[in-house]
């Protein structure tokens, strides 16, 4: 057993999910602003139908050894979300709809040795066929919370948030920004920290070396949400030096997050399908 089916099953969720609320937009609706700067629901809806089927590309690639580039050029992309961003609601609903179908059938479709072969988007560096699988999950997860139509940070799943700092972390831009460290803590619903103890220091992971600044500490959707620009920064604070957990609200005098996704993919990724991800 390898991580496809879970990759697979998470992805038709998500899909499902952005679905619905794609389908309770009305035109009004799809011609408003986004969270994305300069971008309507319409480009977003647009994007994501049109990201469907440039994934479709790179497992055409995979699974017919002919080099399939996932977009004919980045102008080509843009022109693309441009002609349709104005449609009528229900032609973007239905254009996601059927993208979306489509790439669950090209999924479904092929074959297993294909999950090993090399595909490379349009920014390095290549990557395994079975990766296509969390980019389409990335881009529904964040272009979902970019619709600003109810569905936000909170609502990812744990293991989305769990892979994404994953590939983060794996794909930082060494020394670049102003964030030193990283203080991820993984609070309960209470606010309490698991792990500490009576006196003592919270249980933590610690992201060092990232560049030059203060460390900061957030929970991991906080951070994750803060990372890809889809919060100002709540629920992230400043870490003053020798501490390893500081309370209350963040956001202010926060430094500005690095690039995020500097990169594809991480550079070392198995060829075959793990057994989980991370």
């Amino acid at each position: 057993m390898t991580v496809l089916p879970a990759l697979q099953a998470e992805l038709a969720a998500a899909t499902n999910q952005l679905l619905a609320t794609a389908a309770s937009l009305s035109d009004a609706d799809v011609a408003a602003p986004s969270l994305l700067p300069g971008w309507t629901r319409g480009h977003v809806l647009a994007h994501l139908a049109r990201n469907a089927d440039s994934h479709i590309n790179l497992l055409t690639w995979a699974r017919t050894g002919v080099r399939t580039p996932q977009y004919p050029s980045h102008e080509a992309r843009s022109a693309e979300i441009e002609a349709a961003a104005a449609r009528p609601a229900a032609r973007l609903l239905a254009d996601v709809e059927d993208g979306a179908a489509r790439f669950a059938a090209a999924v479904r479709d092929l074959p297993e040795h294909a999950w090993t072969a090399t595909v490379e988007g349009m920014r390095p560096p290549p990557h395994p066929a079975w990766y296509v699988l969390v980019r389409r999950l990335r881009e529904v997860g964040f272009h979902h919370v970019d619709l600003a139509a109810g569905y936000g940070p909170a609502d990812w799943p744990a293991s989305f948030v769990r892979r994404e700092l994953h590939d983060c972390l794996r794909t930082w831009p060494p020394g670049h920004g102003a964030i030193g460290q990283i203080v991820l803590m993984d609070r309960d619903a209470g606010g309490q920290v698991p792990g500490r103890a009576a006196g003592g220091g919270a249980t933590a992971e610690v992201w060092p070396g990232l560049g030059h600044g203060p460390a900061v500490t957030a929970t991991p959707r906080d951070l994750l949400a803060w990372l890809t620009g889809r919060s100002g920064g709540q629920g992230v604070s400043l870490l003053p030096a020798g501490q390893s957990h500081v309370p209350g609200p963040g956001g202010a005098d926060l430094p500005e997050p690095p690039p995020w996704l500097t990169m594809t993919a991480p550079a070392d990724l198995p060829a075959t399908p793990p057994k989980d991800y991370p």
